[in-house]
């Protein structure tokens, strides 16, 4: 008997290939394997004390938790609009703060609330793949934009101007710092690529969840990043408590939303989650003390020796083109002569894991085109992991080629 059931055509979007490689590296710790991960990007310290002892204060009160408002509580809008006063000198209104169930959620409701279905959205390649994942599962049409080394793997103004000639964008997801490659977008680049989508109609959406993951030089002007909303009032931003906070797990992020989409983000965060998560919101609160951030200042600095470390071990492993890192905590390269004789950056990662006990991420996920090519390494798990994973990969390229 044929059933007349089946998936949906929006929901054939492609898994992460990155988690294949973490149920084999959990499958390897389990079989008592040395297995240093360089994989996920998940700061390795966890949240802060602050939001841990809110946590349990809060629980041990056994008080009953309801549903908050769609879009948040007043106490945690307010302080993430404090936040914005205190790292850029933002005057927001905190009915303008959407908190989301992580900044995943927050990319659907603005997705959802700013395009249609069939409407051309424009990423960089490049880029984080729940991007174009998401956007197709909504029924967008995703417009790649190929930006390598002679871009520093961010979109430029002459590149937006031929694609929209070709046919008119609606929208721009760009982020910075960007995963995989960590390269920023400085002020006046920020400022010209948000004044072109202004003047041609195009939404800028700006993935900002890596802010203060930097690696400024001293007396940067920007050390923390530019938030595309002191440039342009009808940006969106996305941002979390993942990264700079630690809390992958919690599952809280926020936007930014300009006036004519809060009501709508409202609606829809209200059908779509009814609230984000009531404990961590509350828990929440404690990330914006002057103790807290500088507990998160001192997770920064282990991971600008992490950094460190890499960028000296990195002419040893004789690899191509890579981008320089300028944030975040990841490094992506094109293996260079390092791929042979693997038919793809998935290949040569299963083998390495396999024969070293060292997990990489492989660049197809990221890059359909050139990702092939091309691996991401994540600096999150310390510069003691990141040194011996380093020295392990240099040494088994090593005694390939002598084979």
């Amino acid at each position: 008997m044929v059933t007349p059931f089946g998936p949906s055509q929006r929901s054939a979007v492609a898994p992460f290939e990155v988690m294949d490689v973490l149920a084999r590296v959990a499958e390897m710790r389990t079989e008592g394997r040395d297995v240093i991960s360089l994989c996920a990007g998940e700061p390795s310290q966890g949240a802060p004390k602050g939001v841990h002892a809110a946590a349990e204060r809060l629980h041990a009160e056994r008080r009953p938790l309801g549903y908050t408002p769609s879009l948040g509580t007043t106490a945690l809008r307010g302080a993430i609009a404090g936040h914005y006063a205190r790292w850029y000198d933002l005057d927001l209104d905190p009915a303008e703060v959407a908190v989301t169930t992580g900044s995943s959620g927050g990319f659907v409701l603005a997705f959802l609330a700013a395009f249609e279905a069939g409407d051309r959205v424009a990423l960089a390649q490049p880029g984080y793949p729940a991007y174009r994942n998401i956007l197709a599962a909504l029924g967008c049409e995703v417009i790649d934009i190929e930006c390598g080394p002679q871009e520093r793997y961010q979109p430029t103004v002459p590149q937006l101007e031929a694609t929209h000639a070709a046919a008119p964008l609606a929208g721009l997801v760009l982020a910075s710092p960007a995963n995989p490659t960590g390269t920023m977008v400085e002020r006046g680049e920020l400022a010209a690529i948000a004044a072109w989508c202004s003047a041609h109609g195009v939404r800028l959406v700006s993935d900002e969840i890596y802010h203060g993951v930097t690696y400024p030089e001293p007396g940067a002007a920007d050390p923390r990043g530019v938030c595309a909303r002191e440039l342009d009032e009808h940006a969106i931003i996305v941002s979390s408590f993942s990264k700079y906070w630690g809390m992958t797990g919690w599952r809280l992020g926020w936007l930014l939303l300009p006036e004519d989409l809060c009501r709508p983000v409202d609606a829809l965060a209200g059908n779509l989650a009814l609230c984000p998560p009531a404990a961590a919101q509350e828990a929440a609160l404690a990330a914006f003390t002057e103790e807290t951030y500088g507990e998160c200042e001192a997770a920064l600095v282990e991971f600008a020796r992490a950094r460190e470390v890499l960028l000296e071990k990195a002419p040893a492993l004789g690899w191509g083109a890579a981008a320089p890192a300028d944030g975040a905590f990841y490094y992506w390269a094109d293996l260079g002569k390092a791929l042979a004789p693997f038919a793809d950056s998935g290949e040569y990662a299963a083998a390495l894991l396999e024969d070293t006990g060292v997990a990489v991420t492989p660049g197809g996920d990221f890059d359909p085109a050139a990702g092939s090519r091309c691996v991401r390494l994540s600096l999150a798990a310390g510069p003691v992991a990141v040194g011996e994973a380093l020295d392990r990969i240099i040494a088994w390229q090593g005694s390939r080629l002598t084979l």
